[in-house]
């Protein structure tokens, strides 16, 4: 799909992910990455996924900072920088099909676990935020999924919703930049990126709205959805192109 009409769709697959990140804490990438995959690549796609998340929990983190947990976020922190360059290195390295069946497969089966509200001993404590983080930072850089790994230790750690939200999006911020850092910038045109950052703003702007209006459990039955079909259709386009 290219021309306006691609630019305009692209615009929208922003639009709706940018509106759920700032909702919910995570999700932009979970609902919106499948999608740009297909329109752009893997590569680009998750790279842009990388950027607008990230950009999108900066919106966030700008009012909410207050409420982070510096320490307990550190483990995450740490261990997700350094499965970052894995993560990079097996997006540039294994064939596109190959590649859209893996980030199917990840996006899915992160979507069903998250629903299904796992627990674990081994994610909980200090131990439990490297295992969720190390796992974060691969899923991130690798296929632009990290949210869910985050969240599923959130889940297991019994934090609130409140006390998700500040902190993911903290999470957000530094795991997408250590993304873009080992990757870079998407190669996209002029008018492309004008229309992401008009996007994100409206995003951010919608997102605001609903939190005020939509009960969180809703917000993230939605979402979830949305990922699972995504990341269904994308695991086929995989399929079908080997």
């Amino acid at each position: 799909m290219g021309g306006w009409v691609g630019e305009v769709v692209l615009g929208l697959v922003v639009l709706v992910g940018a509106s759920v990140q700032r909702l919910a804490g995570i999700g932009f990438a979970l609902v919106a990455a499948p999608v740009l995959v297909l329109m752009l690549g893997p590569n680009s796609g998750v790279t842009l996924a990388n950027f607008a998340a990230g950009a999108i929990s900066a919106v966030g983190l700008a009012g909410s900072w207050r409420q982070v947990r510096p320490t307990t976020m550190l483990p995450l922190l740490i261990a997700a920088s350094c499965t970052v360059p894995a993560g990079a290195w097996v997006a540039a390295v294994v064939p596109t099909s190959e590649l859209l069946i893996g980030i199917g497969l990840l996006v899915s089966a992160a979507s069903l676990l998250v629903i299904r509200g796992v627990r674990a001993a081994a994610l909980r404590g200090v131990g439990g935020a490297l295992v969720a983080g190390a796992t974060s930072g691969f899923m991130n850089s690798a296929a632009g999924v990290g949210g869910p790994a985050m969240s599923l230790y959130a889940v297991n750690s019994g934090w609130k919703a409140r006390e998700f939200v500040p902190n993911a999006q903290l999470y957000g911020v530094v795991v997408n930049a250590f993304s873009l850092a080992t990757k870079g910038l998407p190669a996209l045109s002029a008018s492309s990126w004008g229309l992401v950052a008009v996007a994100l703003a409206g995003g951010a702007a919608v997102g605001r709205l609903l939190a005020a209006r939509v009960p969180e459990h809703r917000a993230r039955v939605v979402v979830l959805g949305l990922a699972l079909a995504g990341g269904l259709t994308t695991l086929v386009k995989g399929v079908s192109g080997l």
